[in-house]
């Protein structure tokens, strides 16, 4: 009679360990699904575009900066950066640049907006100095394509990319962006 206690305690072992397994693999079933319907929704959200309906147009989203408006009865604001000195690339010999240099920007919120990004702009400056040939640097035209340039990049460091279209003699400084002229203090070539 003792045995048949034991047999039954056996048998009732048994019953909840089979289905703890089944109800361990639901569970598992339910996450995978709930997941994988997590994700296809984020996916539908994040990732696809709903189609035009008959004619609509899709309104396409500008991450344009403003435009950009000088005011000549305002007086100019000028923001002065710091000398650089920089190893110019080699052609025959060493030779390095030393140029000062202030930039004229369209109003004071910029210049204050471009004292927050001096450290990019100044490592920008560098690496387009120092990539520059003495050859080039020479003539008074040179330096102006060098103005340009640096113009170019503090307006990219402001959100500002140039259009390539509307460099010409005839456009406006403004046109380019907020930085509206690089001016040299300084310049010797040594």
């Amino acid at each position: 009679m003792a045995k048949a206690p034991a047999q039954a305690e056996a048998a009732e072992g048994e019953a909840p360990a089979k289905g703890g397994k089944k109800k361990m693999i639901i569970i598992v079933i339910v996450a995978v699904l709930a997941l994988a319907i997590g994700g296809g929704a984020a996916f539908m959200m994040m990732g696809h575009k709903k189609p035009a309906e008959d004619g609509e147009a899709e309104e396409e989203v500008s991450h344009e900066p403003p435009k950009i408006k000088v005011d000549p009865s305002k007086p100019p604001v000028f923001v002065p950066l710091e000398q650089f000195t920089v190893n110019l690339s080699p052609e025959e010999g060493e030779h390095f640049l030393q140029a000062t240099m202030v930039l004229r920007v369209s109003d004071p919120k910029i210049g204050d907006s471009l004292k927050l990004y001096m450290p990019e702009l100044k490592h920008r400056v560098i690496m387009l100095l120092s990539s520059k040939l003495p050859s080039e640097l020479a003539t008074a035209d040179g330096r102006e394509v060098l103005a340009d340039e640096i113009k170019d990049e503090a307006n990219d460091v402001l959100g500002y990319t140039p259009n390539p279209k509307k460099k010409n003699k005839r456009s406006r400084p403004e046109d380019d962006g907020p930085v509206l002229a690089v001016l040299f203090n300084q310049f010797i070539v040594q």
